[in-house]
């Protein structure tokens, strides 16, 4: 008599091979509060030994444990199970659902085509598939389509959520430099003074210098140093400071939220964007009006709306396009990089001649260096223009002269106490960290050398920090400081 449990699809070579229970949960979280599940899919070698399979020829491969099913990308288990599939190892291939073994349908489909062509039997917990049966073939596919449409589910439901509570403005992630997160999740203004200078003294500048190469120039000779908040470590949460760099400034004048302004969407993934060859996300970042939430004024700021705007357009100006009148350039002409050809349109170029290029020209050679054309046009005396452009500027200025220089004293003096601000705040924290050391080291037992070793070479690299800073010592501290 022929055992119940025994499915007629079963043959004798598929005895012959191995039966495989794929074990997988998709994140750790369900792994923790999932047991039961995780359970169910181990006793899944018992049902193969129902069929006919002893103990020893049943293997379980648990090594996606806690990784999602939409890509085979990071899923070695899986990888491991179709090798042992084109081997011809493997006769049943057991999980407790299908949506187990994959989650799209690219995956799903090849792994159906390696086990028809190697006659490998595929079983849940209620019957066993053929693949090679037009039936179960159609069955098993239509078991690939829903678990993908199952996870667009999911991941749009999940989307629609995050989307309300970002319209909301209650979707916070990492906060930016100047920042950090409340106890109710809101971002608010850090309150370390230092942090607030640092990132003023960023802004600030950039009305004078326009242009941000301009501005990298005049951070870096003042030593000015930009806060990083760890986001690992064991100091995770502290401040770190580091030289300033052109990316770090770009997200800081790119990013509305200085200006108060809640954004979200503003990094989407195109997978257009990525190129072959270079690793990258695919992601761009979008301007503040092509945002999928922008919430003017819903967060502190440290400049305004229209400072903002006023940044961007000159950032956009600066740029050296056909359209954009472009930045200032180096060097002793005046008109480096702003004088335009009148009779094509485009920008002149600067020649530098003589000794230490003291004379210059200005020449239109954009049609001759991109299409092999005959110069457009050029001026040998390019002095002479600037000493007209230099003559008119300053006739329109005159009337106004006292205020101008008065303009520029206080500008020198508002400068001048920008950069001493910063300096101040640094010498005050150099000053609080001796301190704190000092006392930590007196609170020690002093037979408790142990302990007073340690203490004391923490005073004495506070104190080291704190020297060439020309901040003065504490009193108490100074007269103590162990020899």
């Amino acid at each position: 008599m022929s055992d119940p449990l025994r499915s007629p699809k079963l043959r004798a070579w598929h005895l012959d091979r191995v039966a495989v229970v794929y074990v997988r949960q998709s994140t750790p979280q369900q792994v923790l509060d999932h047991k039961e599940s995780t359970a169910r899919q181990y006793a899944l070698a018992d049902r193969a030994v129902a069929l006919g399979w002893t103990r020893d020829r049943v293997t379980t491969i648990d090594d996606d444990l806690g990784k999602s099913g939409q890509s085979i990308e990071g899923r070695p288990g899986f990888q491991r199970l179709r090798a042992e599939v084109a081997l011809d190892h493997i006769g049943l291939i057991l999980g407790l659902e299908m949506s187990r073994l994959a989650r799209c349908c690219k995956d799903w489909h090849q792994l159906l085509e390696l086990c028809g062509r190697y006659r490998v039997l595929l079983a849940d917990g209620d019957r066993v598939y053929d693949p090679t049966d037009h039936s179960d073939r159609l069955l098993l596919g239509l078991h690939g389509v829903m678990n993908e449409a199952e996870l667009h589910v999911l991941k749009q439901r999940m989307y629609q959520g995050q989307l309300n509570t970002a319209r909301r403005g209650e979707l916070f992630g990492t906060p930016p430099i100047g920042y950090v997160r409340s106890p109710n999740g809101s971002w608010v203004l850090d309150p370390d003074e230092q942090v607030q200078a640092a990132v003023r003294l960023v802004f600030d500048p950039f009305d004078r210098e326009a242009t941000m190469h301009g501005l990298l120039r005049y951070l870096v000779p003042h030593h000015v140093r930009l806060p990083v908040r760890l986001a690992g470590g064991p100091s995770k949460g502290q401040w770190e400071w580091h030289r300033p760099s052109r990316a770090t400034l770009q997200n800081l004048f790119r990013n509305p939220t200085y200006a108060g302004a809640y954004r979200y969407g503003h990094r989407p993934a195109d997978a257009r964007a990525k190129q072959p060859g270079r690793p990258g996300t695919g992601k761009r970042i979008r301007r503040p009006e092509e945002c999928l939430v922008l919430l003017r004024d819903h967060l502190p700021a440290y400049i305004t709306w229209d400072r903002f705007e006023a940044n961007q357009a000159r950032l956009a100006a600066n740029r050296s396009t056909v359209a954009t009148p472009g930045a200032p350039r180096n060097g002793p002409s005046l008109l480096a990089g702003l004088v335009r050809c009148g009779r094509c349109g485009q920008r002149m170029a600067v020649r530098y001649d003589g000794p230490r290029g003291r004379s210059h020209a200005y020449s239109c050679s954009r049609a001759a260096a991109d299409y092999g054309e005959p110069l457009c046009q050029g001026l040998s005396s390019g002095g002479a223009v600037d000493a007209l452009v230099a003559g008119q500027v300053l006739a329109a200025v005159e009337p106004a002269a006292l205020e101008a220089r008065l303009a520029a004293v206080a500008g020198v003096e508002r400068q001048r106490a920008e950069r001493e601000r910063p300096w101040q705040l640094r010498r005050e924290r150099a000053a609080h960290e001796v301190d704190r050391a000092c006392r930590q080291f007196q609170a020690c037992e002093p037979e408790n050398r142990l302990v007073a070793r340690e203490w004391e070479r923490r005073w004495e690299d506070a104190l080291k920090a704190q020297r060439p800073l020309g901040a003065s010592t504490s009193g108490g501290g100074e007269r103590s400081r162990p020899s």
